[in-house]
């Protein structure tokens, strides 16, 4: 098992976005950017697929720990910040689950007209095509 699948597992299990884990990296003063981030989680096939390495996920581990059970100052309870995650999540995925299932509604009535409708003009004359072929033949 790589350093990539325990950091996509963790993930997924955590429930975390992408910038909720470079702000748990900012924690312990590890800087990385979202696309950075990004590569890590790819599929190893892929050309901008990178491997993580011992030293992001070690720091991504230590801010874990402090993310979820805050400093000897000032402590957290991590199923408070778990369940914090879980509200935020499922509310979004609401919202879209909502929006997906409801078909939109449609105004099928005809728009009032208060104008008598304009005979058409014919632009072009009715041509009779022949593309070389006898029909009788």
């Amino acid at each position: 098992m790589t350093n990539n699948d325990i950091f996509k597992k963790l993930r997924v299990a955590l429930m975390l976005r992408d910038d909720q884990i470079v702000e748990i990296l900012e924690l312990v003063d590890f800087r990385i950017s979202k696309s950075e981030l990004g590569a890590f989680f790819r599929d190893e096939k892929h050309p901008n697929y990178v491997e993580c390495g011992d030293q992001v996920l070690r720091n991504f581990l230590n801010g874990l720990v402090i993310h979820l059970r805050g400093t000897k100052e000032n402590p957290k309870n991590p199923k408070d910040v778990l369940a914090k995650h879980k509200a935020e999540i499922p509310a979004k995925a609401k919202e879209t689950a909502k929006n997906d299932t409801k078909a939109p509604k449609t105004n099928f009535k005809k728009k009032p007209t208060n104008k008598k409708a304009a005979p058409k003009v014919q632009v072009v004359e009715k041509v009779k095509f022949k593309n070389g072929k006898n029909k009788n033949s």
